[in-house]
């Protein structure tokens, strides 16, 4: 069967890009695919393509997907098209799936069991509690425990040596050297393997053994690795192992989409795909069927900033569309009462992204009081059991039972008692005998320090304060009169969590029905159930990626969380580590962009917004040297026959035909040379230069330059940009 009989029998319509990647069956390929560019459907297409046009046995074909969920639709994609028989005779695997068959095989070669895999996470993390409770003399919350697993995962999957654990060991609040030894030790004496040494013993095979490697190279003569942005570096080098340095590899993916660092995604691998394969093509597909072209040209500048990619320009396909709405808040507060009355209204597929789970919190406890219907993916409860959280509750606990000794032997070095733990244990044996509050003991008959004798009494009464607080006010005290934002300082601990606490703590009344609620929205987290009718979803950005929504709001895009370090210098001056930090937060960003389909709408703060700052070209703040390329006239008028890109809200009142003078301040800041803006009289113009009071713009219609006066312009509001 050609080509042409293949794509007409099956009702395939391909453009060139696509169709150039179909083709594409022998040697190293790396297709670089850009959000909404029918990836899915170039890979089931080039799967049947070598099965029905090349006649490529099916026993010769590995493809191999990143998780089990993503295994199981490109075989049913695969099966919908080309029918259920032909997709039996197909291998689907994840990386792990692969290293199972390896291992297997290599312990049947040398006639010995292999160690048994460990894939019960309950049981993964009772022995990471009780190495932890040995290594660090504590008991571990469970979001102490995720930190460790993660940790360790990242160590297997970058193949880290004792040095490197070492310098990851200086950003970390525990042991993990130590941690991380033992439990290998553990796992060796109990002769388990976990999924991450399954691929680590899998590529130690390869290496040593060429019997199995030369059984597995002539089984799968032609491999297609589907999302390779977000494979390990221990994953790429099975791959590369597997095919060869020229073999029939077919490598999709796109850098600019790598998100997963803290799982130890390696997006390196596709930078060095023709260093590693010498006889290596790069392909690539940029047309996006998905957005409309003003969420698209933006999305694509913006990440074109990034200098860790290969050169591509996403091209959007669709013409008709409204600008991209950035609402400017003034507190963080303002974002969740506008996103309530869009939901009140939702009556199409709407996504709020975010960039951590937590960020989600002051939402849901607001929707799940006015009774609004949300879905909720990858629903973590981290938060509950993070350290910070869980002191900021133990102090309002123990404010209001100040006889718990318990409670106070876990805060008492939190707050700004300076209270040693000698005096600590007193005071604990001596308020238990003469039945009076620790703090009282404390104070009075234990032997106290002049500067611990005084801070400890402020301490205390700012305790018995804390029991007629509001909730709002109870916090504020907690970090500044207790003293706890000193122990978050000392400690580097994440102030985030102490954000979202504040926004819960705005619809309580006091301290204690905080601490309940918190307990409630823990629960009601818990129970939530998956509503699959409802139109409305809450998810992380991580979450979403690969999915597609109508209307997208993304929140809390400010500095400090989202960029979490935004840069001090020019990029190219930054340290190569946080460099490559900080250009995977702007692929996030990106990512999170490019899932709308007809609508994006962007809460940020003006006042530190770098992200925003870069997306619509605003001049970066003094000392600091933008990354951002502004467009040439030339490409500025090339798209200038669309609307402008942006529309610039505010949350918290409704827009007035007269500009308020913020209003006209934020106008004139944004009129940089390049920006497309909309004149009520002229149309589409490119603004050139800004010279006192005269704006000078060049009309897109027909090329024509004009000297305008600002004042007049915003006075009479006539202006879009």
């Amino acid at each position: 069967m050609n080509i042409d009989t293949f794509l007409a029998e099956y009702n395939i319509n391909l453009n060139n890009q696509q169709l150039e990647a179909v083709q594409a069956t022998d040697g190293p390929v790396l297709l670089l695919a850009v959000p909404g560019s029918g990836k899915t459907t170039v890979l089931v297409t080039r799967l049947g393509y070598m099965l029905l046009c090349k006649e490529i046995p099916a026993n010769n074909i590995l493809t191999i997907t990143y998780t089990v969920a993503a295994t199981n639709d490109m075989r049913d994609r695969f099966a919908s098209v080309y029918g259920e028989v032909l997709a039996q005779k197909l291998e689907f695997r994840t990386i792990n799936g692969i290293c199972a068959k390896i291992i297997i095989y290599y312990s049947n070669l040398i006639g010995k069991k292999p160690f048994n895999l460990i894939s019960d996470e309950k049981e993964i993390s009772r022995i990471i509690a009780d190495i932890y409770m040995k290594v660090e003399k504590g008991f571990p919350t469970e979001s102490d425990i995720q930190n460790v697993r993660r940790s360790i995962t990242y160590i297997k999957n970058m193949m880290l040596n004792e040095e490197q654990i070492k310098e990851l060991e200086e950003d970390s609040d525990v042991r993990i050297s130590k941690i991380y030894n033992e439990y290998r030790s553990v796992l060796r004496s109990r002769n388990l393997m976990d999924f991450d040494d399954q691929m680590v013993y899998a590529y130690n095979i390869l290496k040593i053994n060429k019997e199995t490697l030369n059984y597995f190279r002539n089984q799968y003569k032609y491999i297609c690795v589907d999302e390779a942005q977000d494979t390990s570096k221990i994953q790429h080098l099975i791959i590369a192992v597997l095919a060869g340095q020229n073999g029939n590899l077919f490598m999709v993916g796109d850098e600019d989409q790598s998100i997963y660092g803290f799982r130890a995604a390696y997006p390196d691998a596709l930078l060095t795909f023709e260093k590693i394969h010498s006889k290596a093509r790069v392909l690539l597909m940029e047309q996006n069927y998905r957005s409309t072209a003003e969420i698209v040209e933006p999305a694509a500048k913006f990440i074109g900033a990034n200098t860790l990619r290969h050169e591509k320009t996403m091209i959007p396909t669709r013409e008709v569309g409204t600008p991209i709405n950035i609402i400017d808040i003034k507190r963080r507060s303002h974002q969740y009462s506008y996103l309530l009355k869009a939901a009140s209204d939702c009556t199409k597929e709407t996504a709020i992204l975010f960039r951590n789970n937590e960020c989600a919190l002051p939402l849901i406890d607001l929707f799940e009081r006015n009774g609004i219907q949300y879905k909720i993916r990858n629903n973590d409860l981290s938060f509950f059991t993070n350290k910070v959280v869980m002191d900021i509750r133990n102090i309002i606990r123990f404010a209001n039972n100040m006889r718990n000794d318990e409670l106070f032997m876990q805060i008492y070095y939190k707050m700004s008692t300076y209270i040693n733990k000698p005096n600590a244990i007193r005071a604990c044996n001596i308020a238990r005998a003469r039945n009076i509050d620790i703090m009282d003991a404390a104070i009075n008959y234990t032997d106290l320090s002049k500067g611990a004798l005084s801070a400890s009494q402020e301490v205390y009464e700012n305790l018995k304060s804390l029991r007629q607080d509001s909730a709002q006010t109870a916090i504020s005290r907690i970090m500044h009169q207790i003293g706890y934002d000193a122990y978050i300082e000392r400690n580097k601990l994440d102030i985030n969590k102490i954000e979202i606490i504040r926004s819960l703590a705005a619809n309580e009344e006091s301290a204690h029905s905080l601490d309940e609620r918190l307990i409630e929205l823990n629960r009601i987290l818990q129970n939530k159930e998956f509503d699959k009718n409802s139109k409305l979803i809450l998810s992380t950005i991580h979450s979403s990626k690969g999915l597609e929504y109508d209307t997208v709001y993304m929140i809390d895009v400010f500095d400090g969380l989202f960029p979490e370090k935004p840069p001090a210098k020019s990029v190219d001056k930054m340290l190569p580590e946080d460099k490559a930090v900080y250009e995977e937060e702007r692929r996030l960003f990106y990512v999170g962009m490019t899932r709308a389909r007809n609508s994006l709408n962007i809460f940020y703060q003006s006042s530190n917004a770098t992200f925003i700052d870069q997306l619509i070209g605003k001049k970066p703040k003094a000392g600091k040297k933008a990354e951002f390329i502004e467009k040439s006239d030339k490409e500025a008028i090339k798209v200038g026959k669309r609307k402008a890109y942006y529309t610039n809200t505010k949350a918290d009142k409704s827009v007035k035909n007269v500009l308020t003078d913020e209003e006209k301040q934020r106008i004139v800041n944004n009129l940089q040379p390049g920006i497309v803006v909309t004149h009520k009289k002229f149309g589409e113009a490119v603004v050139r230069k800004i010279d006192g009071d005269n704006l000078y713009i060049r009309l897109v219609n027909n090329g024509e330059e004009k000297k305008l006066s600002l004042s007049i312009i915003l006075n009479n509001n006539l202006i879009k940009v």
